[in-house]
């Protein structure tokens, strides 16, 4: 999954960057308003992390334009604005999630990964064709009871099929979900972790649709 971090102070930023990385997200960061909003409206991303005192635009702002556009991205907002009457304006405007400062990362993380399953129709831990997606360990257990080690670029890439099974995906799909914008999007190399995946879960598990993508199969 793909993120999208707004939030200009610095430290923080990293802070979260790093967390976030860590529970196997791509993240993309921002560090004003006017970037924020531009990169919210341009880049497909799975959801997105706002503060709401913004530098050269608010956030609340932000979120308006892209509601107004009919940009239906899944948005957190994480705020020091945590009055009752602050987060009801926030959900007025379009939040689908709002968290006061402080908070724990944990916390975040954890309706983070809520809002991303409500947003594909999914709940609850990740069960898929025999597959059970464990999300803190990045691990994944197979039908005969038998847990797999993931690594974090299997994890993504192996969360966003879950999260859409039965859909074809095109490679230029699936990397533009499993890496932040700064890495190399190489799609041959989805190819390699397909491979990988299959290596370890079944052949048929994913299926290749050719000029098409990938599908990764309900029932096998």
């Amino acid at each position: 999954m793909r993120l999208l971090l707004i939030e200009d102070d610095d430290l923080l930023r990293a802070d979260l960057r790093h967390d976030l990385v860590k529970a196997g997200f791509a993240v993309d960061e921002a560090d004003n308003g006017v970037d924020g909003e531009f990169m919210g409206a341009s880049e497909p991303y799975d959801a997105i992390v706002l503060d709401l005192g913004l530098p050269q635009r608010p956030g609340l702002e932000v979120l308006h334009n892209w509601r107004r556009q009919d940009n239906k991205v899944p948005v957190i907002i994480l705020t020091a604005r945590n009055a009752w009457h602050e987060r009801v304006d926030g959900f007025k405007a379009g939040a689908d999630d709002y968290l006061g400062k402080p908070f724990h990362s944990e916390e975040l993380i954890a309706r983070l990964s809520a809002l991303i399953k409500r947003s594909k129709q999914q709940v609850g831990t990740l069960n898929i064709s025999g597959l059970s997606l464990d999300e803190e360990r990045q691990t994944v257990t197979a039908a005969d009871g038998n847990t797999l080690e993931l690594t974090g670029t299997e994890f993504r890439l192996l969360r966003y099929f879950m999260l859409h099974p039965g859909r074809i995906l095109s490679k230029s799909t699936l990397t533009e979900h499993v890496y932040d914008y700064d890495s190399d999007k190489d799609s041959n190399v989805i190819e390699v972790y397909v491979k990988r995946l299959r290596q370890k879960l079944g052949k048929d598990i994913i299926q290749t649709r050719r000029g098409q993508g990938y599908l990764f199969t309900e029932h096998h």
